[in-house]
């Protein structure tokens, strides 16, 4: 933490402050600091599993590694699922999107409270399983077309 505070010329205390912990720094990423609005807006009841997807793939960034070089999402992806301390972290992480989401789903009127929440608990774990299955073959397929093809499986439930 003390060097990505030098590398950031910060004081430890402002890292610390902002992410909690080393997993919260791997962890953030924008959807964080999208606003309630901004997710509403992105979020269409009627196709909540599409809307999860492009909401996504904002944050899903096109860097393409050199041969033999692991992309940003292959070397981010194997710290959530291959370092124990960000896999558990990050299952907090998918609990406070699913809260975050649930309200904003609920406002449609088309679920209760209780259905919004299992909806996007099952959308948000769906996603990061979705994410897993990618990570384990990452060359099989884009991650876009990976994930697409997995959440679908979601619709069918």
């Amino acid at each position: 933490m003390e060097e990505i505070a030098a590398a950031a010329d910060v004081s430890p205390s402002s890292v610390y402050r902002y992410f909690g912990t080393k997993e919260g720094i791997i962890l953030a990423d924008e959807f964080d600091s999208l606003t309630d609005e901004e997710l509403s807006e992105a979020l269409d009841p009627n196709d909540l599993i599409g809307a999860i997807r492009a909401v996504a793939a904002r944050f899903e960034p096109p860097v393409a590694g050199e041969a033999g070089t692991a992309t940003f999402a292959q070397r981010r992806a194997r710290y959530f699922f291959d370092e124990p301390s960000v896999r558990r972290a990050s299952y907090q992480s998918l609990a406070n999107a699913s809260a975050r989401l649930a309200p904003i789903l609920a406002t449609t009127g088309e679920l209760s409270s209780a259905e919004a929440y299992v909806a996007s608990s099952a959308l948000v774990f769906g996603y990061f399983a979705a994410l897993e299955q990618w990570h384990q073959d990452p060359d099989a397929n884009p991650i876009g077309d990976t994930l697409t093809k997995a959440l679908d499986v979601l619709k069918q439930l």
